[in-house]
C-alpha cells in the first residue's frame, strides 16, 4: 500500500476560499516567543521555512498583535508597524517556496498581557482579572472598541500587502473578542454586555471590518474555542449559535476549531491538553460545530485541533467526514518533517510528540522561546541545520556511558554522524529512570520517546553493553576518541533522625505492594516526578498524601499542565499538605511540622514515606583529558529528560565540529 492508499484523506488538495494548499495539514498559530523588538524575526523564518519543507500544506503565524495595548511582551509579534510588512513578506515568500501557504492569526489579548511591559492598564470587557494574581484590566470605552476593530482591519491590510494568503480572526482562548463573548467576563450594561446578540458585537462588528479589508477575493476565517470549559463561560450550545450567526452574517472562509480560555483554572490545562488527556477527548467538539454549519448555504471549511500528534489520528478524524483539515502545533514542533514521512512511507523515522508539554508549554510560562523535549532542534533551525548531521570524516570511536535519555540521544546522533559508537550501561534494560513510566498509564506516552531512540541506535549500528560496568581503564581505550558521560545521578530520599528511613521513588517502585495501604510523599522536587507516582499509587487504591514545604504541589509544572493536574488529585483524594515539613517517621507514625506556626505540628500514621531528593550526579572519573570527555545529563545536575536530551544531542552534534 502506497503512502496516498494509506491515507488518503490527508493527501487530498484542499480550497479555503480562494487559497489551494497541498494537503490536509496545517500548523495551527502557537506562541514561540520568537519576535525581537516585536516584530518577526528571522528565528521565526527559519522555523517555518523548515515546517514547510517538511510538508505542511498550511502554517498559520501566531497571534499578531493589532494594538499597542496588547503587546504583553517584547517577544509579540505585533502587525501595526510598517516594519514588520517586509519581515513578513520574507517569511511568507518562505513558506511558498517550500509549497506551502502562510495564514497569519490576528488578536487583541485584552486582559491577558502584563501591563507592565506597556506600562499601562490591560483592556477587557469588565474590570475581572482572568486570575487571581493578575491585576483588574480596563473596562473599554466605545471609543476603545471602535479603535481595536480598526486596528484589526488595518493589520488585515498590511498582512494582504506582506503577500500573506489569508487572515484568522482569534476569537479563542479567552482573548479580547473571546472575553466580550463570554458571560464569565462580560459583565457590562451597554449594547455590548448582557445578551448573545451584544455580546458578540463587537467580535461581529470586527469581522465585518476585516472582511472588508480582505472582500470577496481573499481568505479569512476564524478561530474559536467551542468550550470554555469555565464555570458560567460559555458553552458548546452557545458556540454552535455564534457560529452560525458570524458565518450568516460575514463571509467566513473556515472556522479553526479549538477549546478553553485563558484563565487560572482547570480550562487553561486543556488548551494544550498533554499526555493525560486522550488523543480523541475533544474531537466531539468539532463533530458538533460541524454539524452546526452544516445548515448553512455556502459551509465553512472546518478545521480541528488538539492532541493530534500522529497522521494517523489526523487520517481516522479525516475519515469522519466531520472536519476538513487537522491542526498538529506540537507535532511539528516536535517533527517538522512529520508530513513528508508520512507521504514516503518513513512514519516510523518520526520524532514523536509525546504531549510532555515539558519544552513548550513551560518555556512560554517562563517567557522563554519554546523547545522540545524530543527535538533539541525546534527553534534552533537556523543554528543547527541539518547538514550538520552529515557524515564526519573521522572514524574516532565514541563511547558513550549510560543508557538514559541523555547517553541514548547522544549515541544516536553520534552514530549517525558516522562515528563508530559503543553504548554502555551498568543495566539490564536501555531507558534509565524513564523506564518507570512503563507502569504509569497516565505518563506511559514518554516511552514514545525511548521508542524513537532505540530504533535510531538501531537504524545507525549502535553496538549496546549492557550490564557492563565502565572502569576507568576501559575509559583509557578512548583517549584517541570521544567519552560521552551519562550515567545520570544516584537516588536519595530524606535523612530522618529517627529510626525509620524514608523511600526513594524507586525504591518504592521497585515492590510497590511492599508499601502496604498508606503512603505519605514529600514533594522536596517540584517536578512531574513525586506527584507522578503519587496518581500512579492512588490509582491502584492505596491512600496518598503529599506534604509539600513550599505550600504549592508540583511547583515547577507550567499552568498549562498544572491545573488539570491539580483536578485529578482531588478527583483521586490524594490530600495535599501544604506548609509542613516532614520531621520524623517512626513506628507508623508521620510528624510534620508547620512551617507557619512555631511549635504546631500534625501527625499522620502511615505504612511507608517516600521522600525523594535531589539526585546525586554520578561524575566521570577524572582519567581522560579534559577535552576528551564530556559531561551531560544528570550526572551534571540531576534534573529532567528536557535538559538531559539537549545535551546529549547538542553534545554529540558538535564533536569534531
Amino acid at each position: 500500500m502506497t503512502p496516498d492508499e494509506h491515507y488518503p484523506h490527508v493527501f487530498r488538495t484542499l480550497k479555503i476560499g480562494q487559497t489551494e494548499v497541498r494537503n490536509r495539514i496545517f500548523v495551527p498559530a502557537h506562541t514561540t516567543n520568537f519576535g525581537e523588538d516585536n516584530l518577526p524575526s528571522s528565528r521565526h523564518l527559519a522555523y517555518h521555512r523548515a515546517r514547510a519543507a517538511g510538508g505542511a500544506g498550511l502554517i498559520i503565524f501566531e497571534g499578531i498583535r493589532v494594538h499597542k495595548s496588547s503587546l504583553g511582551r517584547q517577544q509579540g509579534v505585533n502587525g501595526y508597524e510598517a516594519g514588520s510588512i517586509p519581515k513578513f513578506r520574507d517569511i511568507a515568500r518562505a513558506v511558498r517556496e517550500e509549497g506551502g501557504k502562510l495564514f497569519g492569526q490576528i488578536l487583541h489579548l485584552g486582559r491577558h498581557i502584563d501591563g507592565n511591559f506597556a506600562r499601562m492598564a490591560s483592556w477587557s470587557a469588565s474590570s475581572i482579572p482572568w486570575t487571581a494574581t493578575a491585576p483588574a484590566p480596563h473596562p473599554m470605552t466605545s471609543q476603545e472598541i471602535r479603535m481595536v476593530v480598526k486596528a484589526h482591519a488595518d493589520v488585515a491590510a498590511n498582512l494582504f500587502e506582506a503577500e500573506l494568503d489569508g487572515i484568522e480572526l482569534q476569537l479563542a482562548h479567552g482573548h479580547l473578542l473571546q472575553q466580550f463573548l463570554s458571560p464569565a467576563v462580560n459583565a457590562r450594561e451597554d449594547e455590548y454586555g448582557g445578551s448573545l446578540e451584544n455580546r458578540l458585537r463587537f467580535a461581529m462588528e470586527t469581522a465585518i471590518a476585516v472582511r472588508e479589508i480582505a472582500g470577496q477575493g481573499r481568505t479569512m476565517g476564524i478561530r474559536i474555542s467551542a468550550d470554555e470549559f469555565l464555570q458560567g463561560g460559555l458553552t458548546l450550545d452557545d458556540m454552535c449559535d455564534v457560529v452560525v450567526r458570524l458565518a450568516t452574517a460575514v463571509q467566513i472562509d473556515f472556522v479553526n476549531i479549538s477549546h478553553s480560555a485563558y484563565h487560572g483554572s482547570y480550562t487553561i490545562s486543556t488548551q494544550m491538553a498533554d499526555m493525560a488527556f486522550q488523543n480523541e477527548q475533544f474531537r466531539y467538539l468539532t463533530n458538533s460545530i460541524s454539524d452546526a454549519l452544516d445548515k448553512l448555504q455556502q459551509k465553512p471549511v472546518v478545521m480541528s485541533v488538539c492532541r493530534y500528534n500522529t497522521i494517523d489520528l489526523a487520517e481516522d478524524m479525516l475519515s469522519l467526514g466531520k472536519a476538513d483539515m487537522i491542526g498538529m502545533a506540537r507535532a511539528h514542533v516536535a517533527d517538522p518533517e512529520i508530513v513528508n514521512k508520512a507521504k514516503t512511507g518513513r512514519t516510523k523515522e518520526t520524532l514523536p510528540c509525546i504531549g510532555c508539554n515539558q519544552g513548550c508549554a513551560d518555556m512560554l510560562a517562563q517567557s522563554l522561546a519554546i523547545s522540545c523535549l524530543v527535538n533539541p532542534r525546534a527553534g534552533k533551525e537556523a543554528e543547527w541545520p541539518m547538514p550538520m548531521l552529515a557524515k564526519v570524516d573521522t572514524k574516532k570511536p565514541v563511547l558513550v556511558v549510560g543508557a538514559g535519555p541523555a547517553g541514548m540521544e547522544a549515541a544516536g546522533i553520534a552514530a549517525e554522524r558516522g562515528f563508530p559508537t559503543t553504548l554502555a550501561d551498568s543495566k539490564s534494560t536501555l531507558g534509565g529512570t524513564l523506564s518507570w513510566l512503563e507502569m504509569m498509564p497516565l505518563r506511559r506516552e514518554f516511552l514514545n520517546l525511548t521508542d524513537r531512540q532505540k530504533l535510531r541506535l538501531g537504524e545507525h549500528g549502535v553496538n549496546i553493553e549492557l550490564e557492563r560496568t565502565i572502569s576507568a581503564e576501559a575509559l583509557k581505550e578512548y583517549h584517541d576518541g570521544h567519552v560521552i558521560w551519562a550515567a545520570g545521578a544516584g537516588a536519595r530520599s530524606q535523612m530522618l533522625s529517627s529510626e525509620e528511613t524514608t523511600l526513594t521513588l524507586e525504591g518504592a517502585l521497585a515492590d510497590t505492594d511492599a508499601l502496604a495501604d498508606r503512603v505519605l510523599l514529600v514533594d522536596h522536587l517540584g517536578t512531574w516526578a513525586v506527584v507522578s507516582v503519587a496518581e500512579y499509587l492512588a490509582d491502584l487504591g492505596k491512600q496518598v498524601w503529599i506534604v509539600v514545604p513550599t505550600g504549592i504541589v508540583g511547583w515547577k509544572i507550567s499552568v498549562y499542565s498544572s491545573f488539570a493536574l491539580k483536578y485529578r488529585l482531588r478527583q483521586k483524594n490524594i490530600q495535599i499538605v501544604a506548609g509542613h515539613s516532614l520531621s520524623s517517621f517512626k513506628n507508623g507514625l508521620a510528624i510534620l511540622d508547620d512551617l507557619s506556626i512555631e511549635g504546631e505540628s500534625r501527625n499522620l500514621q502511615v505504612d511507608s514515606v517516600i521522600a525523594p531528593v535531589a539526585g546525586v550526579p554520578r561524575t566521570p572519573p577524572e582519567t581522560l583529558a579534559e577535552a576528551s570527555i564530556f559531561n551531560v545529563g544528570d550526572s551534571v545536575s540531576a534534573r529532567t529528560a528536557l535538559e538531559a536530551v539537549f545535551e546529549g544531542h547538542e553534545t554529540a552534534l558538535f564533536l569534531d565540529a
